[in-house]
């Protein structure tokens, strides 16, 4: 049986040491570990993490080690353009955009993320979505690592 390839944001390697997410986000490294699931980041993840503090560093240190890695594409970087013509969010939150576009044109199964606000959004699911749609992509099924993990400490 096929692995679920779960694209890792930046939010759910830091949750690790959150004490209202860590339960999950080591839950979800522990389905990773055990083959339950497939790690899948991203070079943009490798950007954001660098002015992380140390132990955040070192846990996406150990995750890159049994990781698909993914780099940023022009395909990638054009899905993201559509997304911010199409205001699903702001030039802010580029990265975000990035995020969803990497895992997109990866055509991963499941994006992870604890950003409520611009991921993990109904609304904002929905219009990732449509675009991914209206261009010939797969749709992606986002959550938070609560929703995914197989562990739970």
């Amino acid at each position: 049986m096929k692995k679920l390839r779960v694209y890792v944001d930046t939010s759910v390697i830091g949750g690790c040491y959150d004490y209202e997410f860590s339960i999950w986000s080591n839950g979800i490294f522990k389905d990773f570990k055990s083959g339950n699931f497939q790690a899948v980041i991203s070079e943009l993840t490798a950007v954001e993490i660098g002015n992380a503090p140390e132990r955040v560093r070192t846990k996406y240190a150990e995750l890159k080690e049994y990781s698909e890695y993914l780099t940023v594409s022009d395909e990638c970087s054009q899905l993201a353009d559509i997304y911010h013509k199409r205001k699903i969010l702001t030039p802010k939150f580029y990265d975000d955009m990035m995020h969803i576009a990497l895992a997109t044109v990866a055509n991963v199964d499941i994006v992870v993320s604890w950003n409520f606000k611009h991921i993990v959004h109904f609304d904002k699911i929905r219009q990732f979505n449509g675009v991914n749609l209206e261009l010939g992509y797969s749709t992606l099924q986002i959550y938070s690592p609560r929703e995914v993990t197989n562990y739970e400490e």
